[in-house]
């Protein structure tokens, strides 16, 4: 129970100083503000004159001019070719990949071959190219 009484009067003085500091910001925004009243509201709303031209320049319905339509072709065609790009790069990285790696399993198929012969042979015989039987 002894702990109690500290923690309100703790308490008790947060809260004070909070309230306090409080008024004292207040103060100083309001004078930022006086100085610049739309500061930040001018850099996201366009003025009412201008809004108002934005929606009447083209309807959702209306034709596209030429120009739009060349836009967006353009940039379809530029987003096809990008995709192209990278679809043929992929698969020379593959193809490369692929390579690299049948290379090396012949490779150590030919070395793996060529110990096989070396610890089968006894020296009796002819080397194994010489000892095919020809039907």
């Amino acid at each position: 129970m002894s702990w109690t009484q500290p923690a309100l009067l703790t308490c008790l003085l947060v809260l004070f100083a909070i309230t306090l500091f409080e008024g004292a910001d207040g103060a100083v925004s309001d004078k930022k503000d006086a100085v610049n009243p739309q500061g930040a509201l001018r850099k996201i709303f366009m003025p009412e004159a201008d809004a108002a031209s934005f929606f009447k320049r083209r309807g959702r319905r209306a034709v596209k001019t030429q120009d739009e339509i060349n836009a967006e072709q353009r940039q379809r065609l530029a987003a096809d070719e990008r995709r192209r790009e990278y679809h043929e790069e992929q698969r020379n990285k593959y193809e490369n990949y692929a390579e690299e790696e049948n290379d090396e399993q012949d490779e150590r198929t030919r070395e793996k071959t060529e110990q096989w012969r070396e610890f089968h042979y006894d020296g009796l015989d002819p080397s194994y190219e010489y000892n095919r039987h020809t039907i």
